[in-house]
């Protein structure tokens, strides 16, 4: 798919809409970011979104503009009169290269991968993304003065994603950071001419499918968490914010290089989506892949508990293993996801419990020396990864101490590069 997908010349060059917009300077909703607007807890919907099995359950706005002067206020600083808004291209794919005639203001998310991005740029939340309950903004509680409220933020894809509420939300959103792509793939109800259509009214895609490798239609550039966080910053011009986040995250590697030990004594661990959530029978098996949602597993090196076995990745088949199967692995570390919406106290209290109590499940290795964690969620962002990175490390190698700086996390949302 290497079509362009911009805006511009292919949507037509009627009347200006409200896409010809022009970025107002200085903070905007700054008080949504930092204020501390307290969160909604969701549980979500079964299946909705991304197509994986189970349950899942603010920013500041942008300084004026990048380091490069582009996307500013409009006007003109000597005569005080507004000036044309300076316009700009931003080239992934497979979305091709979208032209932008002023920095976003409002805008759409899909879920915490993108949206994290977003908020890490000092950006209000997005007003929607596809599902609330796997935009998991408790994770900003581990950052001094950052909450994200979401009670208010629409989910797309509760029941079945439709046309019409992308054209209702373009009405006022400057850009849909989405790859649309994954709509199609995912899809049975969507057509390009949908895409097209939506576009077509103003509002252009702009979004790569990075969370995961295991789908077939996905057949263009996969980009890593920094690379596409480096994409969504030119769009919103926010270079020194980035580079900001890019220091603290190398600062970070090196630090978790520090405290993961020699290979030969790191654990295997099984990565999996319980079925059912809270008194699982069976598992959806993810194998460590290359895509964002185990960037923290990739990082700290642990062993794929399923790399060497017949179990094949939840994406290729949605198969699922039993009890049965685990003991034969028998892995050192289970990792569950679709349990983040969960305390660590709420999930021992009942996906653990239940295990313990299980006469199969009582005689795995993980749950006989307590080994049994929730896994992260699927989508990460900047922000998101450095917090599971972190929490990942203490459940598998018992690391207790901070692996990064939260005021400088929080300084550089706030807009505190120095």
């Amino acid at each position: 798919m290497a079509e362009d997908h911009a805006t511009g010349e292919q949507a037509g060059k009627s009347a200006p809409t409200r896409r010809d917009f022009v970025a107002y300077g200085g903070s905007i909703a700054a008080t949504g970011l930092l204020a501390g607007c307290t969160d909604s807890t969701d549980a979500g919907p079964t299946g909705g979104g991304d197509g994986d099995a189970g349950n899942e359950s603010g920013g500041g706005g942008n300084d004026g503009g990048g380091s490069d002067g582009s996307g500013g206020d409009g006007t003109d600083d000597e005569s005080g009169e507004e000036s044309a808004p300076e316009t700009y291209t931003v080239t992934m794919e497979p979305v091709g290269s979208v032209e932008f005639e002023g920095v976003p203001e409002t805008w759409v998310a899909n879920n915490g991968s993108w949206a994290d991005m977003g908020i890490a740029l000092g950006q209000a939340p997005p007003e929607a993304v596809y599902l609330t309950s796997r935009y998991h903004t408790q994770y900003y509680d581990e950052i001094p003065g950052l909450s994200v409220d979401k009670s208010g933020m629409t989910s797309l894809w509760e029941s079945e994603l439709d046309v019409e509420s992308f054209l209702e939300l373009g009405e006022d959103a400057d850009v849909f950071v989405i790859d649309p792509n994954f709509i199609l793939g995912r899809t049975s109800n969507w057509e390009q001419e949908d895409i097209d259509q939506i576009e077509s009214a103003g509002t252009p895609f702009f979004g790569n499918s990075i969370f995961s490798r295991g789908y077939g239609w996905h057949d263009y550039e996969y980009l890593s968490l920094y690379e596409a966080f480096e994409k969504l910053a030119e769009v919103f011009q926010e270079r020194e914010r980035y580079e900001a986040f890019d220091a603290v995250h190398e600062e970070f590697l090196g630090r978790v290089d520090e405290i993961v030990p020699p290979e030969g004594e790191r654990p295997s661990v099984a990565i999996m989506w319980p079925q059912p959530v809270d008194e699982p029978t069976a598992f959806s098996p993810y194998l460590i892949d290359g895509g964002t949602s185990f960037k923290q597993w990739r990082d700290l090196g642990v062993e794929d508990a399923f790399a060497t076995t017949g179990v094949r990745d939840f994406h290729s088949d949605r198969g699922q293993v039993d009890y049965e199967t685990l003991l034969e692995i028998d892995p050192d570390v289970l990792l569950l996801r679709g349990n983040e919406a969960k305390t660590e106290a709420e999930f021992r209290d009942t996906v653990v419990s239940f295990m313990e109590d299980h006469n199969v499940a009582s005689r795995l290795t993980a749950v006989e020396n307590g080994d049994v964690y929730r896994g992260g969620s699927l989508y990460q962002g900047p922000i998101t990864n450095l917090v599971l990175t972190e929490r990942a490390a203490g459940q598998v190698y018992g690391v207790d101490e901070e692996l990064f700086d939260r005021q400088r996390v929080a300084d550089i949302v706030s807009g505190d590069f120095e």
